[in-house]
């Protein structure tokens, strides 16, 4: 008995393919293949025909057997430290809204500034045999971790922190002139007993940022207190830690510029514990201008890195190296913004 069937014939073990979408839409292949991609050259009618066609079929992309054909992934990976973070955040969302755009996929891993996790999440993400690879370098990367990623010829751009000695694209915000801006700032409202609270030798954003702080007071002809400079990595507790050792001590800054803006928010936790009130008793900077910044109380001033313009510049790098890999180095520096908010009082209105 010959058995009916309803619907287009099926390829082999009932997986629908772009043939099978092809022929019910009387199109080629290749017009499938590229309205199933969102290319702009498929006309956006043929385009959402094609895809609805796919999803009445059940069709699946065989992303596997599309690398073979075509030597490519079509996927771009992402290594950041903690998605959570507010910068890392915009970053990441910046990178993938630019990759979708050109047909392209993200493979995300995150890294946890734990050296041993990186080295792990960088194989795991070469399994996939992305066509190349955006990386945040976890805090104390060097050269030599990364070497392999240069040996094998992933097109690599390094994202708002650089590791020195390797020959990749950088994308990232301006850190010395971030730090300028905030310590002029401070100068501006009559400050002169500046500190910085947070600062890790091994990322290069912080040791720009504290390079460019001390270099700025110095051209003030203001005087540094190395007891006035709390190092660590930037995070809630490293500001809430630091502003408790700087409002002990006896000759205590009436300012401060943080690392970041967690580390800010933290600071204003700090001060709130102890009874006191950022602008009032210390005037706050942070850098970065996260969410959180212009809804806390006081509202925080801070420095604008314009973290969505680095991922968007820093996919836009990556996509440039991958088509064309022997092209002159690239290295983008984002001018920041001052943000002017609450956080922050003329020295007359602040403790003396």
């Amino acid at each position: 008995m010959e058995s009916s069937s309803s619907g287009p014939a099926r390829g082999a073990r009932g997986r629908v393919t772009l043939q099978i979408i092809a022929d019910v839409l009387d199109v080629s292949t290749a017009t499938v293949s590229l309205a199933l991609r969102n290319a702009p050259v498929v006309a956006e009618a043929t385009r959402l025909r094609v895809q609805q066609a796919a999803r009445d079929l059940g069709y699946t992309y065989n992303r596997g057997a599309a690398a073979l054909r075509t030597a490519r992934s079509d996927m771009l990976a992402v290594a950041l430290s903690d998605v959570a973070l507010p910068d890392h955040a915009a970053i990441l969302g910046a990178v993938e809204d630019t990759a979708r755009e050109a047909g392209r996929t993200i493979l995300l891993g995150t890294t946890a500034e734990d050296l041993g996790r990186q080295e792990r999440v960088l194989a795991m993400l070469g399994e996939f045999r992305p066509d190349g690879l955006l990386i945040v370098p976890a805090g104390g990367t060097t050269a030599a971790a990364l070497y392999q990623l240069l040996v094998a010829g992933i097109p690599v751009v390094q994202v708002s922190r650089e590791v020195e000695g390797l020959a990749f694209d950088y994308v990232g915000s301006d850190d010395t002139m971030a730090a300028c801006l905030a310590v002029e700032h401070l100068l501006a409202l009559g400050h002169r007993r500046i500190g910085m609270i947070g600062g890790a030798n091994g990322l290069s954003s912080h040791r720009a940022r504290r390079r460019a702080f001390c270099e700025a007071l110095q051209r003030a002809g203001v005087p540094i207190d190395c007891d006035w400079l709390i190092d660590g990595y930037g995070s809630r507790e490293t500001g809430i830690e630091g502003v408790g050792r700087l409002v002990a001590l006896p000759d205590a800054p009436t300012a401060v510029v943080c690392v970041d803006d967690l580390t800010a928010l933290g600071a204003m936790t700090g001060l709130a514990r102890a009874e006191r009130r950022p602008g009032r008793d210390l005037s706050i900077v942070g850098c970065g201008d996260a969410p959180e910044a212009a809804v806390s109380e006081p509202r925080l001033s801070t420095v604008r890195a314009h973290h969505g313009a680095i991922g968007r510049r820093a996919a836009e790098v990556l996509l440039r190296r991958i088509a064309e890999p022997d092209a002159p180095r690239e290295r983008h520096l984002i001018p920041p913004e001052l943000v002017v908010r609450d956080s922050c009082a003329r020295l007359d209105r602040a403790a003396a």
